[in-house]
Order: C-alpha cells, then structure tokens, then sequence
C-alpha cells in the first residue's frame, strides 16, 4: 500500500517541489497550506507521515505537533527556516521527530523520513527483547550488553540511559527529555549529570569514545542514537 505523506507548507516553491520530490521516491502526496487546512485534512483523509513547516497564515506549525501528539503517534518531521535551538527543542520535546532547517537537500529530508517511518514501523516490537546495531547488543530482558561476545559492564543508570536512547533510536532527544527520564522532574536543568554519564557510557560502547559511532551530540540539544541511515545528518 502506498503511504501517504501530508505536507504542509504555505510557500508554493517549496510545497510544488516537495510535492513532486516525494511522489517521484513513491508516495503518496497531499498538502495543506494551513493549520486549519492541515487539520481538515487528518480529520478526514489521515496520512501517514507529516512534513511540516512552522511558519504559517493562520498560525504556528507547533500547534499542529502538540495537537497531534494528544492523540497519535503519526511520525512528523518538521522543516522550518527556524534557527534557534530553544524552538528546536521546544519542538522535539512536543513530540516531533526530527527538525531540518532550511534550506535542506530533497536527499537529507528522504534521509529523515525513512528513519521517522522505520522507528514507527518497529517501536513496538522493540519494547521488549533484544536490540541491535551494528556490534552492539542490548538485552533488555536480563540488563546487559554486548559488544561482539564481549559483555559490556554498565551501571543502572549508564544501562538506563542505553535503553531510552536505544529505544528512541535515530530520534533526537532532548537534554531536557532524557533527564527528566533518567533521574526525574526535579533534574531537568541538571545537563551537568548528563554530560558525565554520557561520557561515561561513550568510554565503555563506542569503538572510538573521540569520534562516537552510537551516541551522537545534537548540538545545544540533546542526543540521538545512531543505527547508521541518516547518521551524520
């Protein structure tokens, strides 16, 4: 079946040619110029995956993800020309999965929204098990990683943070997000905490804890593990 993607963009150039980008890779392709037309739209004809940018004639792109997020987890990847790393995470913390900034090659959003619908398509069954990525392996169910057939000896929080990171993988999280997660409400402007078992967690999983190959900095942001498509974007 084939999927269908809602953009909402109010800048015809844009609209026209992601419209045609994304139906030439096979989707589906419907657009919104508005909140209010975007809105009518998952009402009546839900797609799912929605590309969508922040500044709009009847109000802020943000209003869309909070709304949406009230009832679904339907990937959203916004696009905006949107700089400030405060409205970044703002965004993600609202539930988007992934933030590009203007302007962005047609080949990094496809990137983008293969990574979005395949964590979709695989999150529940990623709940419980194992998890793998390359030479790495988490067991979920007896807490504790490999490395090849090497175990890994990690602390309950350096495991903890593995886990939310491995099963939110290819998603940004925000600094915010993993630690009110980690160590609670009260922690959350904490980075410091963060930081240190971050480095930590590198030195005892990444080939090289210099240049991480899993736990990638977004930065002023958070942190997103890495399974390999989309890396480095």
């Amino acid at each position: 079946m084939t999927l269908k993607v809602l953009v909402v963009e109010d800048d015809p150039v844009i609209r026209g040619l992601l419209r045609a980008s994304l139906a030439a890779e096979g989707f589906a392709v419907t657009t919104a110029v508005s909140l209010s037309e975007a809105t009518a739209l998952l009402q009546h004809d839900p797609p799912g995956l929605i590309v969508l940018d922040l500044g709009l004639p009847d109000g802020d792109g943000a209003e869309l993800v909070r709304a949406v997020r009230q009832r679904s987890s339907l990937p959203i990847v916004v696009a905006s020309a949107r700089e400030d790393p405060a409205g970044k995470i703002a965004l993600l913390d609202a539930g988007a999965d992934d933030y590009l900034v203007k302007p962005f090659s047609v080949a990094e959003l496809l990137a983008r929204i293969r990574v979005a619908l395949r964590r979709a398509s695989s999150g529940e069954r990623e709940q419980s098990g194992a998890f793998r990525a390359g030479e790495l392996l988490l067991d979920y169910d007896r807490r504790r990683a490999l490395r090849g057939d090497t175990e890994i000896r990690l602390t309950p929080k350096e495991f903890e943070l593995l886990s939310l990171l491995a099963r939110n993988h290819d998603r940004v999280l925000t600094h915010r997000a993993i630690l009110k997660a980690i160590w609670g409400p009260n922690a959350v402007d904490q980075t410091e905490h963060l930081w240190t078992l971050v480095a930590q967690l590198r030195k005892k999983i990444e080939p090289d804890p210099g240049t991480p190959r899993y736990i990638l900095s977004e930065p002023w942001v958070g942190y997103r593990f890495a399974t390999g498509e989309g890396d480095g974007l």
